[in-house]
């Protein structure tokens, strides 16, 4: 069993480096315009390679020109910009959310007495009035 499929494999590899020879002719002269030799290998890696850059260049321009856009789901310019910017406003309002939520924590323990921070216990510098008049 082994050796059939080895066999086989070997015939397959030799079926690919067979060369052939593609002739393109006038049909009015029956003129020989240009030939060339070709293997089942060199065809595939023709195709296979045609293949990869056809794909790199489909992708290369919807990425990077503004066909993007057609693609559902994706969003234009605007909405994404729109997007952005509500973000980082309601970024800014959580934060001001939380610091008056700290303030007035801070307050209620005030009032109730449960203050439990540092006390300020250092005076203010306020500079002396000069009431002389000249």
């Amino acid at each position: 069993m082994a050796r059939k499929v080895n066999k086989n494999n070997r015939r397959s590899l030799e079926k690919l480096s067979h060369k052939y020879r593609l002739v393109i002719m006038n049909e009015d002269t029956y003129e020989e315009v240009t030939s060339f030799k070709l293997s089942r290998m060199s065809v595939y890696i023709a195709f296979s390679t045609l293949f990869v850059l056809l794909v790199a260049i489909t992708v290369a321009t919807v990425v990077f020109t503004p066909l993007r856009y057609y693609i559902p789901g994706y969003g234009d310019l605007k909405q994404r910009k729109e997007f952005i910017h509500l973000k980082m406003r309601a970024d800014s309002l959580e934060h001001a959310v939380m610091l008056r939520d700290q303030y007035l924590n801070n307050i209620k323990q005030v009032i109730n007495g449960e203050f439990t921070g540092k006390l300020d216990t250092t005076r203010l510098k306020v500079p002396a009035v000069d009431n002389s008049t000249y």
